[in-house]
């Protein structure tokens, strides 16, 4: 017999047995099936990329929300959220195989070089990026780097014959979570969130400070196309609006009990109107802020119906960096709403449909074709208001 064989077969044999009293029948078998594979696949395999294709089939049988990220995609999920990365400093649109500069980030590494809105980035180092269909993901990973490094861009200017060379060391890059503040009337204060990071609730505050300062006594927030983020961050803009033990959300799950998060009592903005701008796009963090301020009658909410990602995802990360996000519990609104729209396990694609079923179903832009069920009516907390899901 084949000593490498007999190796395996002995080691096999070890395992289940010293495993067979505390491990799961089914676990065993997936323990089987992944060393059989390793050991007598006819072809030379990828390991890794066996177990990681494992974990997403898994997962994708679940929730349209557990998901699995390699290293490098865990580094890039998470830049947004901890609101700094190292770059270049330019927003971007890809248009036709070209990298159009949008705007450079003002005292930018790019801006302090002199790239200009309008600017075509037609190669990176030695890498010609334009006209060659590549994904943004690997151009962002060509300009972004760590701090105090260097990187070449040739650049088309409108109508200029010769390509631009700028030579731009990489810099950190703030994300800031506010787009814009300012006073719409004498009265009133507009504020836009993009997101819900790290810095979110600081920025919010000092916003309402300025605009308090000129005279602001109702408010208006804009979470259109507010993808979410940190729950924390939700919970502290929350707390800026509502009063001392307002139910601001709860999370529920199978093996996760109901945990509270209520208002404290010290927010910069308690009274005064308040209005906040919604729409198909904004998700998870956004709702969970719109569905506090509309079940305790704060406020009132404007726009369409959100998107209804209410499943919470616990990070499970793996020592290579990896992470696995699984969702463990659901949010639900003060008044017992559950955010989550509803899913069938297994099917993202009718999932990832739903919007363009709204669309097809003139729901964005006709307010009669919306229509609910009367299992789906429910009312506020204090005014006792009569409202639809």
């Amino acid at each position: 017999m084949n000593k490498n064989f007999f190796c395996i077969i002995t080691f096999l044999a070890f395992v289940l047995a010293a495993t067979a009293q505390s491990m799961p029948q089914n676990l065993k078998k997936l323990l089987n099936a992944q060393y059989a594979i390793s050991a007598f696949y006819v072809d030379s395999i990828n390991e890794d990329k066996v177990v990681e294709d494992a974990i997403k089939g898994i997962l994708s049988e679940l929730d349209p929300h557990s998901a699995y990220s390699t290293a490098d995609e865990t580094k890039e999920l998470n830049e947004p959220l901890a609101g700094k990365f190292s770059g270049i400093g330019i927003q971007f649109n890809m248009t036709q195989d070209t990298l159009y500069v949008i705007q450079t980030i003002a005292g930018g590494p790019s801006e302090r070089v002199g790239l200009l809105p309008g600017d075509r980035i037609i190669a990176v180092n030695d890498t010609v990026i334009a006209g060659k269909k590549m994904k943004t993901n690997d151009i962002m990973k060509r300009l972004r780097g760590p701090k105090g490094t260097f990187v070449n861009v040739t650049v088309k200017r409108g109508k200029t014959p010769q390509p631009i060379e700028f030579r731009i060391t990489r810099d950190d890059i703030p994300l800031y979570s506010i787009d814009a503040s300012y006073m719409l009337d004498k009265n009133t204060g507009y504020i836009k969130v993009a997101r819900f990071a790290e810095s979110t609730n600081d920025e919010f505050v000092t916003a309402i400070d300025s605009l308090r300062k000129v005279g602001m006594k109702q408010l208006i927030i804009d979470l259109a196309s507010n993808g979410g983020g940190l729950l924390n961050s939700a919970i502290e803009m929350s707390n800026e609006l509502l009063s001392r033990g307002d139910l601001i959300v709860y999370t529920e799950g199978r093996t996760s009990p109901r945990n509270e998060a209520k208002a404290l009592g010290n927010g910069k903005f308690k009274k005064g109107k308040v209005v906040i701008i919604v729409d198909q796009n904004s998700a998870s963090a956004a709702e969970i802020l719109s569905g506090a301020v509309q079940d305790n009658d704060r406020g009132v909410i404007v726009g369409r119906r959100t998107f209804g990602k209410g499943l919470v995802q616990r990070p499970f990360v793996f020592e290579d960096g990896s992470m696995m996000r699984l969702t463990v519990a659901r949010y639900h609104t003060p008044s017992g709403r559950c955010i989550q729209k509803p899913y069938t396990k297994g099917d993202k694609e009718s999932y990832d449909m739903d919007l363009i079923n709204r669309y097809n179903q003139g729901e964005l832009y006709s307010a009669d074709s919306i229509h609910f069920a009367d299992s789906l009516r429910y009312s506020t907390i204090k005014n006792n208001r009569h409202h639809t899901i």
